[in-house]
């Protein structure tokens, strides 16, 4: 009886295991998450017998998660630095994104913000000297309409890659902190004298290629001249904006690439062809989820690291 006992536990334990091989867990940055909510739907057409658990908190979370071994899979949307690599952060990088500078599509000036634009130096000025207080400042103009400054309040790729953009560190950027991706656009939308920034897939409904109502996109005026040019003119659409990143007029930062991070090189076939698939077949899904494909040879390079 005792033996009989004791091999239906083992068959059990070998049985479990196998199920957690099945398994893939994945959790981070805000900025990745449509897409890979994306790929496992796909990636679960093919692979049924894979289940694929997402869950979003900043890229902070997944790379904290990821080195503690509670995941399988981090999200990260700003570089890996050298503290996390000695700690095993093995990273794919798996898309280009975009941080992008956001005001209410109710705001008075709009007009002219999106006229004339704002330079880095505008921006560092609202997030960081704090020495532009009212719109009319920013703009030159008359206006006495505050600027009602939002950043994020939680570790993360997007302020993080926002502040470098601006020379300086996340814990830099002055203003109200707001949680997540989705918060900080949220809180944009109701406050029509609000600036803020966010990840490209919070700003653009992907199936309109439209901005999302109440939020508009505040132009980056690159040269610096006072006004948008037809050349730094491309926030109309979805499509309009990934052409400006893929052709790198935008300036990379705020641009950057998103990774899927593993602790160590992954071992794990399951994990392995995920990954494989999500830099080949799965490459397909980018642009149609509001993203920015890699170069083939970013893919190439990327794809050598699973051999």
């Amino acid at each position: 009886m005792k033996r009989a006992f004791l091999f239906l536990l083992i068959v059990a334990l070998f049985s479990s295991c196998g199920d957690d091989e099945k398994n893939i867990t994945i959790s981070g940055a805000f900025a990745l998450y449509p897409l890979a909510i994306k790929w496992a739907e796909e990636y679960n057409k093919i692979h049924p017998e894979v289940k694929i658990d997402i869950t979003a908190g900043g890229a902070g979370k997944g790379m904290a998660d990821v080195i503690s071994g509670n995941v399988d899979l981090g999200m990260v949307s700003r570089e890996i630095n050298p503290v996390e690599h000695e700690r095993g952060a093995f990273e794919f990088a798996v898309t280009i994104d975009a941080v992008i500078p956001t005001i209410n599509d109710k705001n008075p000036n709009i007009a002219e913000v999106q006229k004339k634009g704002l330079t880095k130096e505008n921006f560092q000025d609202i997030w960081i000297t704090e020495k532009l207080k009212t719109w009319g400042d920013a703009l030159g103009t008359k206006s006495t309409d505050p600027i009602k400054v939002y950043t994020r309040s939680d570790a993360a790729g997007a302020p993080e890659t926002w502040a470098k953009y601006l020379g300086k560190k996340q814990e830099d950027l002055k203003g109200v902190g707001v949680f997540g991706d989705p918060g900080l656009a949220q809180v944009v939308k109701q406050d029509k004298f609000a600036i803020g920034f966010n990840n490209i897939a919070y700003v653009y409904d992907k199936s309109t290629g439209k901005t999302s109502p109440g939020i508009a996109v505040i132009p980056i005026d690159i040269d610096g001249n006072g006004k948008i040019t037809p050349e730094e003119n491309f926030y109309g659409t979805l499509n309009e904006l990934m052409e400006g990143i893929a052709k790198g007029i935008f300036p990379h930062p705020p641009a950057r690439p998103l990774y899927f991070v593993t602790k160590g090189e992954p071992t794990s076939q399951t994990i392995k062809t995920f990954l494989n698939w999500v830099l080949t077949d799965g490459q397909q899904f980018v642009k149609e989820a509001g993203y920015v494909n890699l170069s083939k040879d970013q893919l190439e390079e990327e794809l050598k690291k699973l051999k």
